[in-house]
């Protein structure tokens, strides 16, 4: 797939409180059924002269908006956006990917039955779903539309260097991004480790051997 396959639709100046950013966005048509996607890419900087730190991210409006603490979701994006702005420079690609690309309403109803006592992966396949429905095919276009090729990738997801890879974008390094645990995202952290293979070092007392 080339970069064709999307199209850079807005670009703006973006002040932040982590410093200023330029905000672009993209949207493009994916896979067999050439789904629709959309994407805005943050950045900062100067993202050509080495790797830059990036980080995709999919939207959660629960966890990004709100403060939910269900999820690590805001700490996860507000840390990688820190991480960015002390560097000078780098690509946060926000992805609409609600609820591992489920939905905002199916993800609510996923909490329901997690309230009920299935973890994430149980609550998604109950109504029908994967256990994680995202591809990720979307960010790795955007990143070559801006001329990537390299980047150090934040993430604790290896689906996510996977899918640069098959992009042709290189991962020169896997940054963690992982946010500190409370007790009420303490099992949905540890499905994400257990049953989705995340790279967690604050999950469990066996972590330490894996990063």
């Amino acid at each position: 797939m080339s970069t064709d396959s999307i199209r850079q639709v807005a670009s703006a100046d973006f002040p932040t409180r982590w410093g200023k950013f330029r905000i672009l966005g993209f949207e493009g048509a994916f896979g067999p059924a050439q789904k629709p996607e959309t994407a805005v890419a943050l950045v900062m900087g100067d993202i050509q002269s080495k790797p830059p730190l990036v980080r995709i991210h999919s939207q959660c409006l629960t966890g990004d908006v709100f403060g939910s603490l269900r999820c690590d979701c805001r700490q996860q994006l507000e840390m990688a956006l820190g991480m960015i702005a002390e560097e000078g420079a780098g690509v946060l690609v926000y992805e609409q990917q609600e609820g591992r690309g489920i939905g905002l309403m199916a993800k609510l109803q996923a909490y329901e039955l997690q309230d009920s006592g299935l973890d994430t992966v149980e609550a998604n396949e109950r109504l029908g779903f994967k256990a994680d429905q995202r591809e990720f095919a979307l960010p790795g276009e955007v990143l070559k539309a801006l001329g990537l090729t390299q980047v150090r990738l934040l993430s604790n997801n290896p689906d996510k260097v996977a899918a640069l890879t098959t992009a042709g974008i290189e991962v020169t390094e896997r940054v963690p991004c992982e946010a500190s645990p409370n007790a009420h995202a303490e099992e949905y952290l540890k499905t994400k480790k257990e049953k989705l293979g995340h790279l967690l070092n604050n999950v469990g007392a066996e972590d330490k051997a894996i990063i």
